[in-house]
């Protein structure tokens, strides 16, 4: 482990869990990454880190951070008529919880995306004043019209970008499938958008799409969640500002470099929650690549790496890769590291060394395999898969167990009836609450750490 820091600033350190040893031929290295930042979330204390750093974005002179709040405003939101009543009450939250200096924009979503504050293409600057403006405008807001997401995230970049800030950020609420665009153009947006902000997404009620949020969330760094009675929109928003505004550092990027003839298998976040980051990797010099990680506050966060070393013979060694965490230099120079690791590969003729599973390795391949079964199992039950969706959410409430995660094992049971859950023997609910389902879906990517 290695931890570099300077002072005033967050400091970040890398720790590596492996059992490095491999039988002879073996090939397949396998290490859980954890990465802790201890110093940020602290309410504009310290200055922030990433791209977009300058003088002016230190706390006290000018907004150091962004958010801009996409509000879903289609017909369907007056159904309930206190949907959108709470909606507002939300929002009306979570600009309470802006700090002072940080710039903000409320954006009314339906077919088309409406600035509702400040408005003429501007960002306003959270204080007293313009708390009260903004909620005051907020009482304007009103259900009518289709939705095109792409369209709120399109102009939510615009608003997030005029400014010359370190973090921004995006919070979405929507209550319907994206019904009046197609998903190549959502799929377009988040393209062009990831990489510029992060978001958070939430689907009220239970006509949302799942995959839709889940999808936004994941392509943007953020987090989405299923907030089923509107009456908790205003916890749930008040609770995503409070996380957005202790973040400290922007653009972080975990990146890898392996020696000649190291194949990367995978790259995943496992905690506190699974993201595949393997297809996001951009290049970033000879057998080095960059995994974006979004923003970080006071945090700790487990990574998955896999990678595939050459066969050696017993008594060899070599560094099958090097893990960095880096951002990039506010005058574009070269990025500046904050800290490393190493993941090692020795070969050995010990069977007991080289079969012993480390227990983080252990512990979060499971996790990862819990996510996916979940997913299955659920798909496998909207298909009329009966005995699929058995076998499958049966595997996932023997995994829920098996690491104590007591989260998800509360889900699952409102699915199915659990008859043994050693073997993961279960019966699919005849019934099934639709927010039940769609909770257990979006919340399927959770993790906990694994056990000390």
């Amino acid at each position: 482990m290695a931890n570099f820091s300077k002072s005033n600033v967050p400091q970040f350190s890398v720790d590596v869990y492996q059992n490095e040893y491999l039988p002879e031929g073996g090939r397949e290295v396998n290490a859980i990454v954890t990465v802790t930042s201890t110093g940020g979330g602290t309410s504009g204390r310290v200055p922030l880190l990433g791209a977009s750093a300058t003088p002016s974005a230190v706390p006290g002179n000018s907004p150091d951070a962004a958010v801009v709040i996409m509000v879903d405003c289609s017909g369907s939101m007056e159904y309930p008529p206190a949907k959108m009543r709470n909606a507002r009450d939300a929002t009306a939250a979570a600009v309470d919880t802006l700090r002072d200096g940080v710039a903000f924009a409320v954006v009314a979503g339906t077919h088309l995306a409406k600035e509702v504050y400040p408005g003429n293409g501007r960002l306003a600057v959270a204080d007293a004043r313009t708390r009260e403006e903004a909620k005051h405008a907020l009482r304007r807001l009103n259900a009518a019209g289709g939705t095109a997401i792409s369209t709120w995230l399109r102009l939510a970049d615009r608003l997030l970008n005029s400014a010359e800030v370190t973090i921004r950020h995006g919070i979405l609420l929507t209550d319907g499938r994206n019904e009046h665009e197609s998903s190549e153009a959502l799929r377009s947006a988040l393209d062009d958008c990831a990489g510029r902000f992060t978001c958070d997404a939430r689907g009220v009620g239970t006509d949302w799409e799942v995959k839709e949020v889940t999808g936004i969330a994941s392509a943007l760094l953020g987090t989405s969640d299923i907030v089923a009675d509107p009456a908790g929109l205003a916890a749930d928003f008040t609770q995503m500002m409070t996380n957005a505004m202790g973040k400290e550092v922007a653009d972080v990027s975990l990146r890898l470099w392996t020696p000649v003839g190291v194949e990367i298998a995978f790259v995943k976040q496992v905690a506190p929650r699974v993201e595949q980051l393997t297809d996001r990797r951009t290049e970033a010099g000879p057998r080095a690549g960059d995994y974006p990680t979004g923003s970080w506050g006071d945090e700790s966060r487990d990574y998955h790496v896999c990678v595939r070393v050459p066969e050696a013979g017993i008594g060899r060694e070599m560094l099958a890769a090097r893990v960095s965490l880096i951002i990039p230099a506010p005058d574009g120079g070269s990025p500046e590291m904050l800290s490393q690791g190493l993941v090692r590969a020795v070969w050995t003729d010990d069977m007991e060394a080289s079969t012993s599973i480390n227990p983080q390795v252990a512990h979060y391949t499971g996790q990862a395999e819990l996510a996916q079964v979940i997913q299955q199992g659920l798909d496998a039950r909207k298909m009329g898969d009966l005995d699929g969706a058995t076998a499958k959410l049966g595997r996932a409430v023997q995994l829920a167990a098996f690491s104590g995660n007591a989260d998800t094992a509360k889900l699952l049971s409102k699915v199915v009836d659990v008859v043994d859950e050693a073997s993961g023997t279960v019966r699919l609910k005849a019934k099934v609450a639709e927010a039940d389902e769609m909770t257990l879906e979006t919340r399927s990517t959770k993790t906990v750490r694994v056990k000390k």
